[in-house]
């Protein structure tokens, strides 16, 4: 084992040995002469690096939940950001738009790009992203011994430039600090292409390419944390106006190359704010003393909350400030299924191994988005829910025709409040620490869990009763409604073929209805008339009756006609509404018997046989051993009263 930890080592030393380089000036215009991009700016860098990973257009009509979200068109994903943000394609898209811009060297390549959203939404953990991805990339060229690991073409005397940009076929912008101008002129006798150039990796931990600036103390906003200060120690040796005095340690000296983040950036003075817009719009910062002004290059990421946006944007005298942002801003996540692998992302980063019933993460999710929605006339909030998912909501036999891009046209601040990922964390927590023997949670557990929280909590009155509604009624029944479901499949022997068995015999007579023609039994070949029984006792499931059973019957054969044209495979969950009537009736089959089943409380052989088969079929179907029997009480004690 010695022997191969050893060898990983020494593979490691030697490909950071060989990765790594050093020359002079003269030999590294050689190599951008072959290769222009390695003297890219930081936000060309950024944007290289977040397109690099991959971009993926999704188109809508391929996918029937993206078309009802999107209509017509694509869905651009980002590879570099999919494996760790869900349901964030609006807000990545401004991100990845405004670094494009930037690359080209707008106006965007000269404002701060600011995150504004509640807690919990994500604005840390896309900075986060961007940050890791630098020091993901292999490496990039600095004069050697620069405090700011400055590009080597700033040592291009300026009345040269417009030779060598001619040649290298690259824009030079850009002077050197006062450290390196220093060491050109002492040091090198000012023969620049001799200077030293050598590669260096981005790192947070080194701060080298990445700068991070916290909420500094009002009292003492100590400029020294952006631009760095002077070293006291060295000017007993060297008079003030000596560079090599200077400590360019600052988060805009350490993020020159690459970016500086700006966290809970409206916490500062505003006062203080000025040195990151000089940064951003002139490209140079003071230099500490009497050093004049650096130049920089380096994309200011900042983020916040609204409340402290708000109260930023309301003061007139910060228009200057204003002015010089591009605002994205990062809502919570407001589609069930991408908020669903949020947690399973979670939960799969953490030492969380106990065991989760289905529809757990589901039911918390669907209180986290419910809690964001903001509500309308056009339906209730549930249907919107389900509607922002890129489901089909069926009503009365019918699909709900309503606009999603309206509703979200009508709720153009939905997502900025509400509960937050990590409160719904917390829940599932303490449903765990109050199952701790049976190592399982569910969704009982984690609504009653959800419930004693927001009790506790520190919500407004009228708050707290909204989402208390939510958790008691709306979920509730909804859980419910899903659990009645989960009994039939555990109950019907192969429910999917005989769901698709009463869906094919429904088609052949709604068809030979239809057709005004006889059909041709699949089994004895008899030649029958449409069995209008057969039809009603479907058809009624959904309160399909009367003279609407004819308008029904024609848009289903029509529908299922369409896409067997487009080669789609046909299948009873083809039509929304006629999939909801079969599985009705499939419950309404097997109803009664379950039932008597599960309430009873002393069970005859037959009785015992077929529950515990239901139990088998349930821990098959997902179900941990441990929370079959909860379950199933309570759905005897909620879901079938007399």
């Amino acid at each position: 084992m010695t022997e191969e930890f050893q060898r990983i080592i020494q593979q490691d030393r030697e490909a950071r040995k060989k990765a790594s380089w050093k020359g002079t000036l003269l030999e590294y215009l050689e190599l951008v002469q072959e290769g222009p991009d390695l003297a890219k700016l930081s936000h060309k860098r950024l944007y290289d690096m977040i397109v690099s990973c991959g971009v993926r257009d999704i188109s809508a009509d391929e996918d029937p939940k993206l078309k009802r979200l999107y209509k017509s068109g694509s869905v651009r994903t980002y590879n570099f950001f999919s494996d760790e943000f869900y349901g964030m394609e609006k807000t990545i898209n401004q991100i990845v738009r405004y670094f494009h811009s930037a690359s080209l060297k707008g106006e965007e390549s000269r404002q701060v790009l600011y995150f504004v959203g509640p807690v919990g939404s994500g604005k840390s953990s896309l900075v986060e992203r961007l940050k890791k991805g630098l020091e993901e990339l292999s490496f990039f060229y600095a004069i050697d011994g620069c405090p700011m690991y400055e590009e080597p073409l700033h040592l291009i005397p300026r009345h040269l430039r417009k030779e060598f940009s001619k040649r290298l076929g690259v824009q030079i912008e850009g002077d050197l600090c006062p450290v390196c101008r220093y060491r050109l002129k002492e040091e090198f006798q000012g023969r620049w292409e001799e200077m030293p150039i050598r590669t260096h990796e981005f790192s947070i931990r080194a701060k080298r390419g990445v700068g991070v600036v916290p909420p500094v103390d009002p009292n003492n906003q100590d400029t020294s944390v952006l631009i760095g200060g002077e070293d006291i120690s060295k000017l007993d040796l060297y008079s003030e106006g000596d560079p090599r005095v200077l400590d360019l340690s600052g988060a805009l000296n350490v993020g020159n190359r690459g970016m500086v983040e700006f966290i809970e950036v409206f916490k500062n003075e505003t006062e203080y704010l000025h040195a990151m817009i000089t940064a951003t719009q002139e490209k140079s910062i003071p230099a500490p003393g009497r050093h004049g002004m650096i130049y920089v290059d380096t994309c200011i990421v900042a983020h916040s909350n609204e409340a402290e946006w708000k109260k930023f944007k309301s003061d007139h005298t910060n228009e200057a400030i204003l002015d010089r942002i591009v605002t994205v801003k990062v809502p919570y996540n407001l589609r069930l299924s991408e908020e669903v692998k949020i947690y399973r992302k979670l939960i799969r980063q953490s030492r969380f191994t106990a065991d989760i019933a289905p529809h757990t993460i589901e039911v918390a999710s669907m209180f986290a988005i419910l809690s964001r929605l903001d509500p309308t006339n056009k339906c209730d909030l549930l249907t919107k829910l389900k509607l922002y998912n890129g489901e089909e909501v069926v009503e009365k036999g019918r699909t709900k025709k309503i606009d999603i891009t309206e509703l979200r046209e009508e709720a153009k601040s939905e997502g900025m409040t509400g509960i937050s990922t990590r409160f719904i964390m917390k829940a599932l927590d303490n449903a765990l620490s109050d199952n701790i023997e049976a190592n399982c949670i569910h969704p009982i557990s984690v609504r009653e869990a959800l419930v004693n929280m927001v009790k506790e909590s520190d919500f407004a009155d009228d708050v707290r009763k909204r989402y208390l509604e939510f958790l008691q009624d709306t979920l509730h029944k909804e859980y419910l409604e899903i659990l009645e479901k989960e009994i039939t499949k555990a109950f019907v022997y192969s429910y999917q073929e005989q769901a698709e068995s009463l869906f094919q015999n429904y088609l052949d007579h709604a068809e030979a209805y239809v057709t005004k023609r006889r059909f041709k039994d699949r089994n004895t070949g008899e030649e029958l008339e449409p069995d209008e029984s057969f039809m009603k006792s479907i058809e009624e499931q959904i309160a399909i009756v009367g003279t609407a059973a004819d308008g029904f019957r024609q848009e289903v054969i029509a529908y299922l006609w369409s896409i067997g044209r487009k080669g789609e495979k046909i299948t009873y969950e083809s039509y929304e509404p006629l999939k909801e009537a079969i599985e009705k009736k499939l419950m309404a089959s097997v109803r009664d018997v379950s039932r008597i089943i599960t309430k009873a409380r002393t069970r005859d052989d037959d009785q015992s046989k077929k529950y515990d088969r239901m139990v088998e079929q349930l821990i098959r179907n997902g179900y941990p051993a441990s929370c079959v029997d909860t379950i199933l009480k309570y759905a005897a004690n909620n879901l079938w009263k007399d």
